[in-house]
Parts: structure tokens; C-alpha cells; sequence
């Protein structure tokens, strides 16, 4: 019986092969979404989930709050573990400290790894918090002693080639030239997807070898570092609250004398272990890979939910609309004895087989669809996956509750007709269908019309960010940055005299980094106007004499710094103003208090914008760099070249890195950047969202337009003989399509007039995320109607004109 069930199913889906296309290419399109989308939420969501007690484990974060506005941190002050590793809330109490050493050698076969990443300081409470596979050590009596590290299987075969972990305990490795360290331990990594992607562990009491002793000898209440990590495991029968006021307790009992008089907060706080691989305002432990982001994920199932809806909802009105064909095989099949039972199972077979047909193709398509969304896939996710148990369980429930939404409502039409009704052509289309048919119409362009109102917005939004003056020079700048080890100046002003001898050069600069970067260095100052004391926060740019000719910075009054090493301050109009004085010259040579130090203001520089026009331009400063000899916040040489064309910009790119290689001959730590280019990376999130509405509202728009096109020609079909009497009686081609057409286009102006509040709600809010925005304008609107009813009517002609072509001899020759 079901070979039969399916043989009559694939018999029906070939007679109607048009329907049955519009069909598989509307659930193909929104099945395929939806299984790539899928993909990239189990990934996310299955990260550090296999941990022992993961319910229990949590990163203690801080948080900053001053009038000024409020930063996080994921890290935290040195003091505050020990202050809490007594509490009884507290199952394990564990503290690390990340610091990548400039280079390390395992002399024994003379190889040496520069800057290798992944390396933390700490102690045995890690490994109970987390539960590392040893492969070889010693477990009793893990890194309580100075100058023993445990590596990880990765990390071991990179420093030991060739040698079984076993052999590998014992042996010497040297840090930064003078550390010997002996490995006690070797791990197996992480099968699992992790955050947690360290590789080399050494003993926490080692820190005290190193540049860090006076750090981690003080412990100072006052100096929270993101490399200072705190991680907990808590009692399960623990009191979060008590655990969170306590922590509330120690901020206050710590707090400086300063910090109370102007009104700033440090809030200590945990972070479950599930939040991490989320949470962009504490961050993960491998910048490189990006983090996910949870509104993405959510508009990425928004966007697979609609999708999957518009091809479920072409399902639903072509077959109802179909209904009146089939009566005759419905009433005869009743007649023959088949119970109603049996016919909705027949027709479900139908719509379940065309799901199946659509779910090859969407499998099919999935692999192709992950290199298209390349932007939003995580780097280690592939169509491996598909194999997961998970998965594989995932798409079988979807599959079986699309063939239901789909089908089901169908059927139940399908079978209801009355047998004698049926048999005497009584068999008048219902009014509840056609408006059932009408509202899903409206529902379908009312999502396509949403997508392209937000489109042209976002695309509007994004030409805002990228064209506004960002208040200097961005274009033709490029910074070279000096290898990570290099503490000297010396070496870093050879430099700058090799690359003015190069002609495409137009100006050089030392400093830090550029006006605008993701890097920030700020602090508190004071200004006593003889009345009031004046406080402000301060962020810095560190630049010698030419940084603000490099940048084109439009110095106000006064002028830029005398030279590198004096301590004077260059501000903006926005520090100018919070510290009260009204003019640029009015702050000319008034002082400010800084770390207990007078330091003259010698010019005001217009303000400029130091992030993305998310947030507000801050208090600034120019300054030199002050520390020297002890160190340099100088970091990089600036290059403004003489041409902002194309032509021979590689070639001076050439030679910019051959002076770079002439001078740090033994770095292969080249790192070049294009201002531009980190000005565009500010807005990368907004540009993949553009992008996926770019994919969403031209799918949607697709899907939308085949339903209509199915319904325009089954409305066509129908109204053939109505058509041919129309043109005998004189009716003209125009009378006649703006006949067919209009009751179509009525539905799309309704979808628009529905839609048009949505997306300006929508919109609204997520302009809010940004300090500075476009305005939402009325013509966007009305672009976006006119384009839909463009697209409808387009379609719609494509039948009606045909029809309405017809010979009527040939629709009334039955007559």
C-alpha cells in the first residue's frame, strides 16, 4: 500500500510540474538555509559543554563605572584570589596569568620559536577546574614549584619533534634567553570544541623570574590587567548572591580615596563558562578566530525561519488552490471505499516526498552555501558535520514538521469535499480558502517588503560610517609596526631616516598607534580653575613632532609638541570643553594634574573620531613619549605617500619592506597596516549583516514572486472562458491585464502598508547602537513599495499577458 501511496505521489507531482517546481525551489531554498544556518548554531553552541561540573564554573570579570561612561575587562586584579579562596562558596579557586614570551629554545637540538602564543602562568587548581588527559608526569604535585611548565601534545611535538611524551619529561627549555624551565607534564589537547586553546602551562611561582615580581609581589588593588585571569568553581549548593556581595564588599573596601572623590565603581562579577564563547564584551582567549555573536546567530535563525515559512506557504496555497482540480479523484477514491484517514495519508505522502526531493537538493546545496557565507561561518565549522548524530536527528524532526505544516491544512481541504457534491460538479470554491490563500499572500510580501526597507537602510547606514570625515587623513597612510621585542628607540628612528630616502614617501612619523584604532591608553587628570576641580577621563595618542602632519590633524590654537621626550599635552575640543574652558586659547598654557605631575597645555587639535561612529569622540591628548630609556610607547613608523592612486603603490610597498628587513634582519615579525583598511574593520559586523540582508531579500523576494506566479497561473487558468467572452465582447489587452493584475497588486500594497511600520521599528532600534547615524527617509519607502509592486506586476504580466493573447476561439470552442 505505501509503494502504491508513493507511486500515485510521484504520478501527481509529474502532472503538475510547474506547481510542483515552484515548490521544491521555495522549500529547497529555505530547507538549505536552514541547514547551513543550523550548522553554525550547534558549532557555536557546543563549545567547552563537555567539561566535568560545567553548570558549576565561572570566570570572575570586572567591570568599570565613571561618570564618564563604563569599560569591562575580563580580567581581574592580582589581589582578589587570594582574598577569596577561602570562601566556602567556592569548590576550587584558580588564577592564571597570560604572557607570551618573545622567544623559546630547546638547545638540545638548537630550534628557537619566536612570540609563541597560547602561554599562561599558573597552578594546580587549574587542572582541577578543568580536565586535562595527562599523557606523561608526575599528577601529585602539579607546578607548585618555580620553573616547571606541563605543554600540550600539540605544543610538545613542536618543541620535541619526533619524541614520545615520556622522553619529554625532564627535559630543559629556555625562555627569553635566560629562563630554564623543565617540562613536568604533557597533556593531550582538547578533543572537544574549546575556548580554552593554551598550549604551554608553567608554574605560577615562575612569574617571580620574570619582568612581572614587582607585579605579582604587590598585587596591587588599584591595577586590573585583561592578562590577570581568575577562574572559579563554585560549591553546589553555592549562594550566588552572597558570592556577588562579597565581591561587592572587597570593590568597596578597596577602593582608593581618588576613585570615591570622582565618582568611579569597579564591580567584580562572574561569568558562567557558557557565556564566554558569546559574550564580545569580555572577550575569548584567540582573537584571531573572532568570537560569535548572539544577535547575529538569532537574525541568522530569523532570517532560516522566514525563509523555510514563504516556501512552506507556497506549498500551502498552490495545493489548496489546486483543491477544486482534484475533487473528481477525491470523490471517486470515496466512492471506492478509501476512509478519509487514508487520503490524508495519501496526500501527505505527496507533500512528505516533495520535502525529501528538496532536502537532497538542499544537502547538496549546503556545502556550496558554506563558502557563500563565508562571513558568518566559524572558521573550524565544514560539511563534516552533517554526520553528527545531532544533526542528522535535527533534520529529520524538521523534515517531518515541514511535511506537516505544508501538507496537513492541504489535505484536510482535499478530503473534505462531499462525495455526491463532488460527483455532480458542485464543487464551488470556498470563500475561507481564498481569503486563507490572500492573508498567506499578504504574509509572504509583507516579509520580502521588510527585507528591502531594511536593506536600503543598512546599505544606507554603512555609506554613512565608511564616507564620513573621520576628522583626518585616512587615505594613503600606512603604519609599520616594530617587531614585538624591540624596546629601543634607536633602532626605529634607522628606520624612519632609510624610508625618507625613498621618493614615493611624503611624510614620516614615530609614534603609537594611528588616530584611530582599537587600542586604548587612558587615564584620570585634574584641573583646579582656582574654584572648581575639574576631572576627566584621557585617552592617549603618542606621536613625535610629525605626527599630526602624517594625519593632517587640524591643530586649533597653540601648537603640536616640541619634541618626543618633553611632557606637554596636545588636546581636543572635547577634553577642552569638559575641562571648562570655552576657546582652544583660553587653555593655551594652563596646566592639568596628572599621576601627580604638572603638565602645560601647549595647543587644542580639532576633535576627530578615535573608534567607529558607534561611540561619541572622548577627551584626547597628543603626548611624546615620555618614558624613555626605560621604555617606548612608540610602536610604529607612520608613512603618508605622495600618491593615493594605485599606480606603484606595490613597488613602494617594496621598498618600505626591504628598508624594514635592512634594519630588523633578524625579525620575521613584518606587520603592516593600511589605515582604511582598520577604519573598514570597525564596521565589519554591520557590513555582514548587510550582506545577509542582501541574500535574504533577494531569496525571499524569489520565493515570494514564483507563489505569485503560481497563483496568477492557476487564477488565469481558471478564468480562460471569462477571458476569451471579455475579448469577444471587446474588452481590450490593457482592460483585461489590469483586471487580472489588480486583485495581486491590492494584496502586495496591503503586505507594504503592514510591512513599512515593522521595518521602520526595526531599524529605529538598531540605529540606537550608534552615536551617529543617517536619517530614516520617507523615500526609502517608497522605493522599497515601488520596487516590490515592480517585481509583482512583472510577474504577474508574464501569465496574464499571455492569456489575455489568447485566441478566444480556441477557449470557447467547448461551448
Amino acid at each position: 500500500m505505501i509503494k502504491n501511496y508513493f507511486k500515485i505521489a510521484w504520478r501527481n507531482l509529474m502532472k503538475h510540474k510547474v506547481f510542483s517546481l515552484i515548490n521544491v525551489i521555495g522549500l529547497t531554498i529555505g530547507l538549505s538555509a536552514s541547514f547551513v544556518i543550523g550548522l553554525i548554531i550547534y558549532y557555536d553552541a557546543s563549545f567547552d559543554t563537555f567539561h566535568k561540573d560545567k553548570e558549576q564554573i565561572y570566570r570572575v570579570v570586572s567591570d568599570f563605572y565613571s561618570p564618564d561612561g563604563e569599560f569591562s575587562v575580563s580580567g581581574v586584579t592580582l589581589a582578589l584570589e587570594d582574598a577569596i579562596k577561602d570562601n566556602s562558596n567556592f569548590e576550587t579557586v584558580s588564577g592564571f596569568y597570560i604572557e607570551r614570551p618573545s622567544k623559546v629554545e630547546n638547545r638540545e637540538n638548537g630550534s628557537e620559536f619566536k612570540w609563541p602564543n597560547f602561554v599562561i602562568f599558573t597552578n594546580a587548581n587549574y587542572f582541577k577546574i578543568f580536565n586535562y588527559k595527562f599523557l606523561a608526569g608526575d599528577t601529585t604535585d602539579l607546578l607548585s614549584n618555580p620553573n616547571n611548565v606541563i605543554l600540550t601534545e600539540n605544543r610538545a611535538s613542536d618543541y620535541f619533534p619526533n619524541t614520545s611524551p615520556s622522553d619529554i619529561i625532564g627535559k630543559t627549555l629556555v625562555y627569553n634567553d635566560s629562563l630554564n624551565v623543565t617540562v613536568t607534564g604533557i597533556v593531550e589537547n582538547f578533543k572537544e570544541r574549546s575556548d580554552f586553546v593554551f598550549e604551554e602551562f608553567i608554574s605560577y611561582p615562575t612569574l617571580l623570574n620574570t619582568r612581572l615580581r614587582e607585579n605579582i609581589i604587590s598585587k596591587d588593588w588599584n591595577n586590573t590587567n585583561d592578562a590577570s585571569q581568575l577562574f572559579v568553581k563554585v560549591a553546589s549548593n553555592a549562594n550566588l548572591s552572597s558570592i556577588q556581595k562579597r565581591f561587592d564588599d572587597l570593590a568597596k573596601e578597596h577602593q582608593d580615596e581618588d576613585s570615591k572623590k570622582y565618582g568611579e565603581e569597579q564591580v567584580f562579577s562572574l561569568q558562567s563558562l557558557s557565556d564566554i564563547h558569546f559574550n564580545q564584551r569580555y572577550g575569548i582567549y584567540d582573537w584571531s578566530k573572532g568570537q560569535a555573536n548572539k544577535s547575529l546567530l538569532i537574525n541568522l535563525s530569523l532570517v532560516a525561519l522566514f525563509l523555510l515559512v514563504l516556501g512552506c506557504i507556497n506549498f500551502v496555497n498552490l495545493n489548496t488552490a489546486q483543491a477544486s482540480q482534484r475533487a473528481k479523484e477525491i470523490g471517486i477514491r470515496k466512492t471506492l471505499g478509501s476512509t478519509r484517514k487514508q487520503l490524508i495519508i495519501q496526500f501527505m505522502g505527496e507533500t512528505f516526498l516533495l520535502v525529501i526531493v528538496s532536502a537532497l537538493l538542499s544537502i547538496l546545496l549546503s556545502k556550496s552555501l558554506i563558502n557563500v557565507f563565508s562571513d558568518f561561518v566559524p572558521e573550524g565549522l565544514s560539511f563534516e558535520l552533517f554526520k553528527t548524530p545531532v544533526i542528522i536527528f535535527g533534520i529529520i524532526v524538521l523534515l517531518l514538521l515541514v511535511t506537516f505544516l505544508s501538507g496537513f491544512y492541504p489535505a484536510l481541504i482535499l478530503t473534505r469535499y462531499n462525495t455526491v457534491s463532488v460527483l455532480k460538479n458542485h464543487t464551488a470554491i470556498g470563500e475561507n480558502k481564498v481569503k486563507l490563500r490572500k492573508y498567506l499572500t499578504v504574509f509572504q510580501f509583507s516579509i520580502a517588503q521588510v527585507f528591502i526597507i531594511a536593506t536600503l537602510l543598512v546599505g544606507r547606514q554603512i555609506t554613512f560610517l565608511l564616507e564620513t570625515d573621520m576628522g583626518f587623513k585616512t587615505d594613503a597612510i600606512v603604519s609599520v609596526f616594530s617587531p614585538r621585542a624591540e624596546r629601543e628607540i634607536s633602532k626605529k628612528e634607522i628606520y624612519a631616516e632609510k624610508l625618507r630616502a625613498i621618493p614615493e614617501i611624503k611624510e614620516i612619523s614615530v609614534g603609537g598607534t594611528p588616530p584611530a584604532s582599537i587600542s586604548t591608553n587612558s587615564t584620570t587628570v585634574t584641573y583646579n580653575d582656582g574654584v572648581n576641580e575639574i576631572n576627566s577621563d584621557l585617552q592617549f595618542i603618542f606621536g613625535d613632532i610629525n605626527y599630526s602632519k602624517v594625519f593632517e590633524l587640524d591643530i586649533l590654537a597653540g601648537r603640536t609638541i616640541r619634541n618626543d621626550t618633553v611632557k606637554e599635552l596636545v588636546i581636543n575640543e572635547t577634553c577642552m570643553r569638559k575641562l571648562g574652558f570655552k576657546n582652544p586659547e583660553d587653555a593655551i598654557g594652563k596646566t592639568v594634574m596628572l599621576s601627580d605631575q604638572s603638565i602645560p597645555i601647549v595647543g587644542v587639535m580639532a576633535d576627530f573620531f578615535q573608534r567607529s561612529l558607534k561611540s561619541d569622540v572622548k577627551p584626547m591628548a597628543l603626548r611624546g613619549d615620555w618614558h624613555r630609556p626605560d621604555w617606548s610607547q612608540f610602536q610604529a613608523i607612520h608613512v603618508a605617500l605622495q600618491s593615493e592612486s594605485s599606480e606603484g603603490l606595490q613597488s613602494t610597498l617594496v621598498k618600505i619592506e626591504d628598508a624594514y628587513k635592512s634594519v630588523y634582519s633578524e625579525s620575521d615579525d613584518y606587520r603592516i597596516e593600511f589605515l582604511d583598511e582598520t577604519i573598514q574593520n570597525f564596521y565589519n559586523r554591520e557590513q555582514k549583516i548587510s550582506r545577509l540582508l542582501n541574500w535574504a531579500t533577494g531569496l525571499s523576494i524569489l520565493i515570494s514572486c514564483l507563489g505569485l506566479l503560481g497563483l496568477v497561473i492557476y487564477t488565469t487558468n481558471r478564468r480562460v472562458k471569462e477571458i476569451g467572452v471579455r475579448k469577444v465582447l471587446g474588452a481590450s489587452l490593457l482592460q483585461i491585464n489590469t483586471l487580472l493584475c489588480k486583485e495581486f497588486l491590492i494584496l502586495v500594497a496591503v503586505a507594504f502598508v503592514i510591512a513599512s511600520p515593522i521595518a521602520w521599528y526595526g531599524i529605529s532600534h538598531w540605529l540606537q547602537d550608534f552615536a551617529y547615524k543617517t536619517n530614516i527617509s520617507f523615500w526609502v519607502f517608497l522605493v522599497s513599495g515601488l520596487a516590490m509592486l515592480f517585481f509583482a506586476f512583472l510577474i504577474i504580466s508574464i501569465k496574464t499577458l499571455q492569456a489575455a493573447n489568447a485566441n478566444p476561439v480556441e477557449s470557447l470552442r467547448s461551448e
